[in-house]
């Protein structure tokens, strides 16, 4: 089978869903399969004109022209009109589940309303978790038949990273805005002297916010938020960080987390959403609003007692995050859809 797969999101600065593509290309074609990455690198998908230009006419035009013989929409967004059997994953529901404050009402409208109702249209729906299906299910009143749960893959080199924790580190992985709630850890950090926060991750206004609020507590010295670093970069803060910190309020995956466990770096996660799903009790899940449970996780996490737990789960998360694993299910998957049609 040729497989057109929509690589809209890896052009310029690829977080979550652009990094889930690039993997999935790769997977893909070592599992044998003809994949062509349709993309354009003149569009830059975090503009919404040129995000919703991509979407309805650029992809269609690109993948009649590449004559795939399907078509996957990997990014949580379709066209409006597609003459071929279509895959859409659908990372998470947050567009309608979590108020985007930033966000102009078109936006919202558009990730949320308008693609739910493209969903309907797909062929096969694959989602990142159980926790997302069930949200979809709820939300927008698709079948569970329509579904099928894949979780993504983890590159592998988070699997051979060498561990040497500095013992300071709290390590937050994720664009900075409120689901994320990285303001969780801040308010953490006055009672942990010896501690700093790494935020890696693109701003939106409420990395502000978290700034004002480290300023309010004296400990804006001990809060640094590169924004987006490199992948080598990255893989060395997984390799020296002390403890990974994953408060979010809505996943419907989990990305940090299930990098964090791969990677031998021990999570700490909240009880929300996907996250107790993903880390499958390999990693401590700690109550959203008890701040006196994370300051003693994370203290526990800085001083090392954790580093054991996360040792012994690491072959383990590797395994179930393998994108070899993830290639196979999707190829099944392309498989029933083309046989559908």
């Amino acid at each position: 089978m040729r497989v057109g797969l929509d690589a809209g999101l890896t052009v310029g600065t690829a977080t979550g869903i652009g990094q889930y593509v690039r993997g999935l290309e790769r997977a893909l074609a070592a599992a044998g399969v003809e994949v062509v990455a349709l993309s354009d690198p003149r569009i830059d998908p975090w503009r919404f004109d040129r995000r919703v230009y991509w979407d309805q006419i650029a992809l269609p035009s690109l993948a009649r022209a590449a004559r795939v013989d399907i078509v996957h929409c990997a990014s949580g967004t379709m066209p409006l009109a597609l003459a071929l059997p279509t895959v859409v994953t659908v990372h998470d529901v947050a567009w309608l589940r979590r108020a985007q404050a930033h966000a102009r009402f078109y936006a919202r409208w558009y990730f949320g309303t308008f693609s739910i109702a493209r969903y309907r249209r797909a062929t096969r729906i694959v989602v990142d978790s159980t926790f997302s299906r069930d949200e979809l299910i709820e939300v927008g009143g698709l079948p569970a038949s329509s579904m099928d749960v894949v979780y993504p893959g983890v590159d592998q080199a988070f699997g051979s990273v060498v561990r040497r924790a500095d013992a300071r580190t709290i390590l937050v992985v994720g664009t900075i805005e409120p689901r994320k709630n990285l303001k969780a850890v801040v308010r953490a950090l006055p009672a942990l002297p010896e501690a700093r926060i790494v935020a890696v991750g693109p701003h939106t206004p409420y990395a502000g916010e978290c700034a004002a609020l480290a300023a309010s507590l004296g400990v804006a010295h001990r809060l640094e938020m590169p924004g987006y670093v490199t992948a080598d970069a990255l893989l060395e803060l997984y390799a020296t960080a002390a403890v990974a910190a994953v408060p979010s309020e809505y996943e419907g995956f989990g990305y940090a987390a299930a990098q964090a466990l791969c990677a031998g770096l021990p999570p700490i996660v909240s009880d929300r959403s996907s996250l107790p799903e993903v880390v499958a009790g390999d990693a401590l899940v700690l109550a959203l609003e008890d701040d006196a449970a994370w300051i003693a996780a994370l203290r526990d996490g800085l001083s090392g007692r954790l580093e054991d737990r996360a040792r012994t789960t690491r072959d383990a998360a590797r395994e179930r995050f393998a994108w070899s694993t993830a290639a196979r299910r999707l190829i099944g998957i392309y498989t029933e859809a083309l046989a559908a049609n």
